[in-house]
């Protein structure tokens, strides 16, 4: 069993927004005439891992491309540690040290794994790409992550899903983020896929890094997470620490829950 340890410092200190990471105030999103958002607000600590769940088209995604740039809000306001931010692409917000990893992970399949973690921004040494720095500090995030990968020198398309996902994982640490954000990060893997994934993001956790996993499976968010925000419709209708409640509970929140009773940790 996976421990993700205690949650009761993120209960301490429910009330101090000085804390927060990243902090989205009224966020709202349309497309055309379909309202993707609606007042949104968001919080996140250095080193918790918060499940953002909600059915299809509650607005998770969208609200987290808010938040990295994909996706230009309509209104509100991002702070990233205490400074607002307008940020007009995901670039802008890799600087600030906000990765998102996406479900097709973007990777190269005909190239290999060191390649992969530094794309786009191999090392060089004058003209030259120095290929030894390169594979001697993609071997060094692997092995922070704990990840068990046969080579670096491995092309991409040999690895399996959960060692692809591993790979993608790895290059966003590699920009040294301090919140990384998982897009139905355990979709399509196996059980022992899934074990890893997990495992990893308690390393993470370890390291300070904060995490937000979109995902439909409640038994993934509940063996790692410190909390779950509900969406519905691209509204907030409900928060809760892991500690404190079941999936149960959250799986009502997610068919019944309304903006009028929602309920957040500092009320709970």
């Amino acid at each position: 069993m996976i421990n993700p340890g205690s949650s009761s410092s993120i209960a301490e200190t429910a009330n101090s927004s000085s804390d927060y990471i990243i902090e989205m105030r009224s966020i709202s999103k349309a497309f055309g005439a379909v309202r993707a958002l609606h007042n949104v607000n968001f919080n996140l600590r250095p080193g918790e891992i918060l499940g953002l769940v909600g059915d299809n088209s509650a607005g998770k995604s969208t609200l987290m491309k808010c938040l990295t740039g994909a996706y230009q809000r309509d209104d509100g306001d991002v702070l990233v540690e205490n400074q607002s931010t307008d940020f007009s692409n995901p670039h802008e917000s890799r600087d600030r040290g906000i990765e998102m990893i996406y479900q097709d992970f973007a990777l190269c399949g005909n190239m290999d794994v060191g390649q992969n973690i530094f794309l786009g921004r191999w090392p060089r040494k004058g003209f030259f790409l120095n290929r030894r720095k390169m594979y001697e500090d993609a071997y060094a995030v692997l092995q922070r992550l704990k990840v068990d990968v046969n080579s670096v020198y491995q092309k991409v398309e040999s690895l399996s899903g959960g060692r692809q996902q591993s790979v993608a994982i790895a290059r966003a640490i590699s920009f040294e983020p301090k919140v990384v954000i998982l897009d139905e990060p355990t979709a399509n893997l196996s059980v022992m896929a899934t074990e890893r994934l997990l495992e990893t993001m308690l390393e993470l956790k370890k390291h300070n890094v904060a995490q937000v996993i979109i995902s439909h499976r409640l038994t993934d968010i509940f063996q790692v997470g410190d909390r779950v925000m509900v969406l519905k419709r691209g509204e907030n209708v409900g928060e809760r620490l892991v500690a404190d409640t079941t999936e149960h509970e959250i799986l009502g929140i997610i068919v019944s829950g309304t903006p009028e009773n929602a309920q957040n940790v500092e009320t709970v």
